[in-house]
């Protein structure tokens, strides 16, 4: 995708997904950043019949490397202990430089005019400890949505799908396509 090092478009990313979908319609799932990707995703293509969005972001607030800082490590200390290694290995793989690199493309993209485009329902979830998506942000991201509503997991910070799996799962058979 362009030169060597380059971080391809939300839309392109969200093209390479679409890509490997077969022809029924599917529930896409994102987390975090790649909510931003699903989304674009929906925006495109009927297949999509249903968006779960698991830690949302980018909140426009955190977009200074302090505000991101500050807020990461206030939802770590809310993280199960061993989920801090796994973290560090992701980071680790993926490169200081193009976790930098995706967070610069994916910031200034806003999420809510893609979502008020997206017709089918969108689920919006966060635990209660996500500083990275704080209750408001979530807020406003799930009424961007035509369709949205907000399900808060008690206790639980941003790595949902590492801390809560056993929530998501019962969420994720309750989303019908």
């Amino acid at each position: 995708m362009g030169r060597r090092g380059a971080v391809p478009s939300l839309d392109q990313l969200a093209d390479l997904l679409l890509a490997e979908l077969g022809e029924e319609p599917v529930v896409l799932v994102g987390h975090s950043e790649s909510c931003q990707v699903v989304v674009a995703a929906a925006q495109r293509d009927e297949r999509v019949a249903a968006l779960v969005l698991l830690g949302p972001t980018t909140d426009p607030r955190l977009r200074s490397v302090r505000g991101l800082a500050t807020r990461w490590l206030g939802t770590a200390v809310h993280e199960p202990p061993w989920t801090w290694p796994v973290v560090a290995a992701q980071w680790l793989t993926t490169g200081p430089l193009a976790m930098r690199r995706l967070w610069r493309r994916a910031a200034p993209d806003r999420i809510e005019p893609r979502l008020a485009a997206v017709a089918v329902p969108v689920t919006v979830v966060r635990g209660t400890y996500d500083r990275l998506c704080p209750h408001d942000w979530a807020t406003g991201v799930a009424a961007a949505a035509p369709r949205g509503v907000l399900v808060e997991i008690p206790g639980g910070a941003h790595l949902l799908p590492l801390s809560h799996p056993d929530r998501l799962e019962g969420l994720l058979a309750a989303v019908r396509v």
